[in-house]
């Protein structure tokens, strides 16, 4: 979801990479149903695991209880956000989860000097 609202807000001015230490074999359904809901398309998402290269390559690192499996590189900025997980929820559930997110997020863009393209 992280993903999905920093490519929706943040466009062509911000790269998005989405990865986990222990990722799914696919995208949550309630997730998914819970951002098209406010019209943001994470349907195409594919889990994917995080390697060092995209730790490497990224300016802004942001953590969701990955803990000591995540690798941390000297000079990176990271930002651990702890939300609840929405693994096994229904959509009820995982809008509270989508919408801190999204707060989040546009908080991140701003700290970033990128002004989210809505609100």
């Amino acid at each position: 979801m992280a993903a999905g609202w920093l490519q929706h807000l943040g466009g062509d001015r911000v790269e998005v990479r989405s990865a986990g230490s222990a990722p799914g074999d696919a995208v949550n359904p309630a997730a998914v149903h819970a951002m098209a809901e406010v019209g943001v398309d994470i349907s195409g998402g594919i889990p994917k695991v995080l390697t060092t290269e995209a730790v490497q390559a990224s300016d802004v690192v942001v953590t969701m209880g990955c803990g000591d499996t995540c690798p941390i590189y000297p000079g990176k900025r990271y930002e651990d956000w702890e939300l609840d997980d929405p693994a096994g929820q229904g959509v009820e559930a995982v809008r509270p989860i989508r919408d801190e997110i999204r707060r989040r997020v546009v908080d991140l863009l701003d700290s970033l000097g990128v002004a989210p393209a809505a609100r």
